[in-house]
């Protein structure tokens, strides 16, 4: 178990979607950044806090350094320990790639970091009920393995990434998704160790519980990725029913009523909205599965901004709210789990309602919650 008063590190997920990029242009229009997701974003009943506004209007473009400059500063000030951001590689392809390239070559963005592979398909998900894969995610053999390897190793021995008795830190989103997944980890363990390291220490990002208890034994961590962990494990037979009898309904329309699509509709989503108090206690209830595993902790979620009437909503969040579950899993992580990090859902994901950063309605709410919180549990050292 962690030491009684051992200080946690808490890791924010890093979203790298706001500047153009020539892909993103030509599958969305020109211009196209998460920005447009969040700006265009409508409220779907009377309450829903749509649309989200940063701050003063920051509709920032992460290509400036001087953004990074600020989010970093705020973190520190605040009691972020660090920033997973996220890194997409399809064959050899980069997506997004360029703040977090800023990132390495500027060593006055100083914080600690570490890198997240989304390996998942680029799809119209945004757009479209019946996503149609843009980039499909493949995984090649050794050749790419190692040339993805070698993109990896500027940032493993940069002094900033976050290592682990000279391991660095590498998390996989969908590790389960991955048909080679031990070959490659295996042997990207092998590069690491020739070129001076002693492994790398892989981490997973999935959801699924069940794919925790089976995992391999090659991942050091297990990151409970909140809210979903939560959601998919605790979720209850009713709503898997209410869901089916959904998809069945839509059929029988689809019959009767053809010159209409009925796929898209909202006709019976149980998984619409979600009580924000009951998932967080679902969090605070859960027990870890294993000494592997990494508390997470969500500061909100709502994905309407990019799925609309599709997406699911997290009802009823506040800082205050936060602030008191916040405080509660500090000190669950420190009493049943056997790692001193907390993975936190997120520093800027705005088109899904998960962002630290300050916003027209909360200002610096969310992050004042968190100082107070490690404030506390730092007084008590």
């Amino acid at each position: 178990m962690s030491e009684i008063g051992k200080q946690p590190k808490i890791i924010a997920f890093y979203l790298p979607q706001y500047h153009e990029i020539e892909e993103n242009n030509k599958w969305w229009g020109k211009g196209f950044t998460e920005w447009v997701n969040v700006k265009r974003a409508k409220a779907l009943y009377a309450g829903h806090n749509q649309p989200r506004i940063p701050l003063n209007d920051n509709y920032y473009n992460l290509l400036d350094d001087n953004i990074k400059k600020w989010q970093i500063g705020l973190a520190k000030e605040y009691g972020i320990y660090g920033f997973c951001i996220y890194h997409y590689w399809f064959g050899g392809h980069l997506l997004l790639e360029k703040p977090v390239e800023q990132f390495l070559e500027n060593k006055d963005l100083n914080i600690p970091f570490c890198l997240c592979w989304a390996n998942e398909n680029w799809t119209t998900q945004w757009v479209d009920s019946k996503a149609k894969i843009i980039f499909e995610q493949k995984y090649g053999d050794k050749g790419e393995w190692k040339k993805h390897f070698e993109y990896f190793l500027p940032f493993f021995k940069d002094d900033r990434y976050i290592k682990e008795d000279n391991k660095p830190l590498l998390v996989i989103y969908r590790p389960d998704i991955i048909h080679c997944l031990n070959e490659m980890l295996d042997y990207w363990n092998e590069l690491a160790i020739e070129t001076g390291f002693s492994g790398i220490a892989f981490a997973n990002q999935y959801s699924d519980l069940e794919d925790i208890r089976n995992s391999d034994s090659r991942f050091k961590y297990h990151i409970e990725y909140q809210p979903l962990f939560a959601r998919k494990w605790k979720k209850k037979k009713g709503t898997l029913l209410c869901n089916k009898l959904s998809k069945e309904m839509k059929k029988f329309l689809n019959v009767i009523l053809p010159w209409r699509d009925w796929t898209s509709v909202a006709f019976v989503n149980m998984d619409f909205k979600e009580d924000y108090d009951k998932v967080w206690n679902a969090i605070l209830q859960h027990k870890p599965v294993s000494n592997k595993c990494i508390p997470g902790a969500f500061v909100d979620w709502d994905n309407t901004p990019r799925k609309g009437d599709r997406g699911t909503i997290y009802q009823n969040a506040s800082p205050e709210k936060f602030e008191l579950y916040f405080d509660k899993l500090v000190k669950k992580s420190k009493l049943e789990y056997e790692n001193d990090y907390i993975f936190i859902f997120a520093w800027n994901e705005w088109g899904e309602g998960g962002y630290l950063e300050p916003d027209q309605k909360n200002k610096f709410g969310y992050l004042e919650a968190i100082k107070n919180v490690m404030e506390k549990y730092a007084n008590e050292c």
